[in-house]
């Protein structure tokens, strides 16, 4: 049940609860439907640039995942699995059945796992800087290591964290851009950051997922992305029979080139 909603011109911010956990979501627009999934350390509000540019064709939903933004948190450990089903009971409450999926980063881990649970209810899938892949033997590690930093000093890791997205030019260009998205993710709770990176950590790997999914599917994968491997990540696309769109940039792409990010996508959907 919707438990609060404020309507603005065009767009309404809303909240409803799952296992009494609070989730915000915001919604525009209309037609088909059309969810943005942001990625770890981000929120709904990373899409405030994209989201207009659909709500004259389309159903626009974006959702803090649980642990971001102002939802709540749900467990110790947030699975992709927990996240997606946090999708799918939006989209049940909205009496939405099919929707493409938009899926930053975290946001594709989610949306694939969405995919496996319900593939009838999903149009098509954009993984934008995403992979359907698991962490590495030396990803996990690394989370590992963050889950002992931010037991630490939570600040320092999450600050951390931001810069390493982005390439060192782009932490000199868009210093201001990154800054704020600093000061949004130190204001989210500590609870829900080392959650979202146990789940990150635990997640399986997707490839076969992807490769089955027989409706359009977009990767668009950024060629100095400081996360992902560019050239192995095309390589994936192809062998999935997705559509791969190489951009330039780091893994913000939707900082560093948001106009291309937005007419890429208003291509595809």
């Amino acid at each position: 049940m919707v438990v609060s909603e404020l309507s603005l011109p065009k767009i309404k911010k809303m909240m409803f609860y799952y296992q009494d956990t609070p989730i915000n979501y915001e919604l525009r627009g209309q037609g088909p439907a059309l969810v943005f999934i942001h990625g770890f350390l981000e929120s709904r509000s990373m899409w405030k640039q994209i989201a207009p540019s659909f709500e004259a064709s389309h159903t626009v939903i974006t959702v803090d995942l649980p642990g971001h933004g102002a939802s709540g948190v749900l467990q110790e450990t947030h699975s992709m699995e927990l996240m997606a089903n946090v999708v799918k009971d939006l989209l049940d409450e909205l009496e939405i059945e099919t929707a493409t999926l938009v899926g930053h980063s975290m946001g594709g881990y989610v949306s694939l796992a969405f995919t496996e649970l319900y593939p009838e209810s999903v149009a098509a899938l954009i993984l934008l800087n995403s992979s359907p892949k698991a962490d590495s033997p030396e990803r996990v590690e690394n989370r590992k290591r963050a889950l002992k930093i931010m037991e630490k000093n939570a600040p320092a890791f999450i600050s951390m964290a931001i810069s390493n997205l982005f390439t060192s030019e782009e932490n000199v260009l868009y210093a201001e851009a990154i800054e704020d998205l600093k000061k949004e993710a130190l204001q989210m709770n500590a609870t829900g950051v080392t959650a979202a990176i146990r789940g990150m950590m635990q997640r399986k790997d997707r490839t076969s997922v992807l490769m089955h999914f027989e409706k359009k599917k977009t990767m668009i994968l950024s060629e100095e992305d400081p996360i992902m491997e560019h050239s192995e990540n095309v390589a994936l696309a192809v062998q999935c029979n997705a559509i791969p769109i190489s951009v330039k940039g780091g893994h913000m792409s939707w900082v560093s080139i948001n106009s291309e990010i937005v007419k890429f996508m208003l291509l595809i959907v």
